[in-house]
């Protein structure tokens, strides 16, 4: 029920490319401004270069004074920039400009979210099946006997946390006392940081350990093996072995289990380093389920459910 996971976040090239071009139409807006001064001071010096200094005056174009061209051309660019500055950039000044990129972030951050699901998703896939694939490539089959229910048995957050620093993030009694009923005789599957978080092995309980360290030093009864196909076989006279963590375990078994048994915690835990894969409910089918509230011994509302392969 525990191990490590680390989150990647990931911006696509779509996002980058409204977050750049968001950026351009700003540093455009902020140029307006400067513009009008310029146009500004232009038509001050032709008006002062005009009627004070008397430049121009006897040059004409078509029979009409340049300085009327002048002024028609600088009125039409004096009405562009002024609609531009004192109306458009009303509308599009400083707050407008952080509610743009305010914008831009929520729909950054909608994308990541999606793409962390997306990414979950595909890496769970890719976990159930890695062990399959291995084992064609080794030449050697993974063997569940029929009658062997295959269980997963998991507390995990509203976010899929299961745990921090191989611990729980979570203390809730009937969730233990749940996990002791339910395993209790059984063979328990886990990996090695997960072993290694008990004080010493649980009572009534064949643990194996899943770890790739050579001669891994156990206390006597507890069985080590090298990958979860090892594992299964070695419970294989258990009608119910269970498989208890930690991340990685999890995800490599998820195409195997045949029943999920979880302890849904009603939070969210936004500092956890461990994740349960997502349930895909067209795989998975809920058959039952308890909830109880949160009380003096348990900080979170919490629900019991029980999946089963369709």
């Amino acid at each position: 029920m525990f191990g490590k996971k680390k989150q990647v976040s990931t911006i696509d090239k779509d996002q980058l490319e409204l977050i750049e071009y968001a950026q351009k139409r700003i540093r455009q807006k902020k140029r307006l401004y400067l513009h009008f001064v310029v146009f500004l001071i232009g038509a001050v010096f032709l008006i002062i270069a005009n009627t004070v200094l008397g430049i121009g005056k006897d040059f004409t174009i078509a029979g009409i004074n340049w300085f009327v061209y002048g002024i028609l051309i600088w009125l039409f660019l004096f009405i562009y920039h002024f609609i531009n500055v004192f109306i458009t950039n009303k509308f599009m000044g400083k707050d407008w400009e952080k509610l743009q990129l305010d914008k831009l972030v929520n729909q950054q951050q909608q994308r990541i979210d999606a793409l962390k699901r997306d990414i979950l998703k595909e890496e769970s896939k890719i976990a159930q099946s890695q062990a399959y694939n291995e084992s064609l490539l080794k030449g050697e089959t993974v063997v569940k006997k029929k009658n062997s229910e295959l269980t997963i048995i998991v507390a995990v957050g509203e976010n899929n946390a299961i745990g921090k620093d191989n611990d729980l993030i979570w203390h809730l009694s009937n969730d233990l006392k749940r996990f002791k009923k339910l395993t209790n005789g059984h063979h328990i599957i886990m990996g090695r940081k997960t072993f290694e978080s008990f004080p010493k092995p649980l009572p009534n309980r064949k643990h194996i350990v899943i770890t790739r360290q050579d001669n891994y030093s156990v206390p006597d009864g507890v069985i080590v093996v090298n990958n979860l196909n090892d594992a299964i076989d070695a419970a294989q006279s258990d009608e119910q072995p269970f498989i208890i963590g930690g991340g990685e375990i999890y995800k490599q078994s998820m195409a195997l289990a045949d029943k999920l048994e979880i302890t849904r915690v009603h939070a969210s835990f936004k500092d956890a380093d461990t994740f349960f894969p997502e349930i895909d409910k067209t795989i998975w089918k809920e058959v039952n389920r308890e909830t109880n509230d949160a009380d003096e011994k348990h900080a979170h509302a919490f629900s019991f459910i029980t999946y089963m392969r369709k």
